[in-house]
């Protein structure tokens, strides 16, 4: 049995930043792929970061320097933190976890290579 438990979102102003946690149990973080999604009304829902089996890490072009995916092995624990937020952040986010197999790069940011999903935690950037 699978379980991702997001928390950490909330209202910030722009500029400032949140750090999102994904508490994992039946799952080890350290040995597959994983995820931050987000998901804004009225939007698709988008890959913001992912790590790899190795741990080597990608982001969308429009987090990249601000946002940064980490994790805890001892906590078995996914974290995203978030800083210089946007109204533009503005979404739902969600910890995605995969299943076996090796993705690297790009297919860390697709949904369709995730199976386990958490759900989600709201964050919210004001002007």
């Amino acid at each position: 049995q699978v379980q991702l438990v997001e928390s950490g979102g909330g209202s910030v102003q722009a500029g400032g930043s949140l750090r999102l946690s994904c508490a994992a149990s039946g799952y080890s973080v350290s040995r597959y792929y994983m995820a931050w999604f987000r998901q804004a009304p009225g939007k698709e829902r988008e890959g913001v970061a992912g790590i790899a089996n190795d741990g080597s890490t990608i982001y969308v072009d429009s987090v990249k320097g601000r946002f940064t995916i980490s994790r805890d092995i001892f906590k078995n624990t996914l974290y995203l933190q978030m800083n210089s937020l946007k109204p533009e952040d503005t979404a739902m986010y969600y910890c995605a976890a995969g299943d076996f197999g090796y993705y690297y790069g790009n297919a860390l940011l697709l949904a369709s290579s995730y199976k386990y999903w958490g759900q989600g935690t709201q964050v919210t950037v004001s002007s």
